[in-house]
């Protein structure tokens, strides 16, 4: 997939766009700026430092991009940089199915921004791109993105024990995935319409406990 065929989303007042080259004095202001509020979400490499060039990432995104295994984005709301959300692993043929990783500002949160975005970002992946299946990987101990797969109809999938490098060490993550079955008229209608199941995101007791997590953050 050519960068060119990134797309530009809306819904409201929410935008996601390509990422751009010159964003990156841009976002590397607000990552400055919610460094608190997102270090302890970050991937890192293993043995690696925590300095981040935001510049290189940009560069590492667009190379994904053009080479048809990643979507990158901005998320906008009324034209500000207030995010990112990533599409990648994207895999046609036989498997036909993608990942999202996303993060907001502290200042955004919990006002459906992150909901509407990665629905947008999915109904994409499946209307467009004609994927079959979208994942979604969180640490236990993430409550408000964990709220994200909730109020969409993300289905619990399983435990992922020290599955991806976060914040300095591995880290175990509940996994989530949908399947474009199981939403013939779209992610973000469904959410809006008040159609998504309830309970399809619930972790089992059992795998909150092996996490060290038995209870949602909001909960504890």
């Amino acid at each position: 997939m050519p960068a060119a065929a990134v797309p530009t989303l809306r819904d409201g007042d929410v935008t996601l766009r390509p990422i751009r080259a010159r964003d990156a004095k841009a976002l590397e202001k607000v990552l400055i700026a919610n460094r608190n509020w997102l270090r302890q979400w970050e991937a890192t490499y293993p043995g690696g430092g925590t300095f981040i060039d935001t510049r290189a990432s940009i560069r590492n995104l667009l190379a994904h991009a053009r080479s048809g295994h990643a979507l990158p984005f901005i998320i906008e709301v009324d034209g500000e940089l207030v995010g990112q959300l990533n599409v990648s692993s994207i895999t046609y043929g036989s498997l036909s199915s993608a990942t999202i990783g996303y993060w907001v500002a502290q200042d955004v949160a919990g006002r459906g921004i992150t909901p509407t975005a990665v629905a947008l970002a999915t109904d994409y992946c499946f209307g467009v791109l004609r994927l079959h299946r979208m994942e979604i990987c969180i640490r236990p101990e993430n409550g408000p993105s964990l709220r994200v797969v909730e109020k969409l109809g993300f289905r619990y999938e399983g435990f992922r024990r020290r599955y991806i490098h976060i914040n300095g060490d591995w880290r175990d993550h509940f996994a989530f995935g949908l399947v474009a079955e199981e939403v013939p008229r779209g992610v973000l209608r469904r959410w809006r319409e008040g159609r998504v199941q309830p309970d399809v995101a619930r972790v089992p007791d059992g795998d909150r406990a092996a996490s060290g997590y038995p209870l949602p953050l909001a909960d504890r």
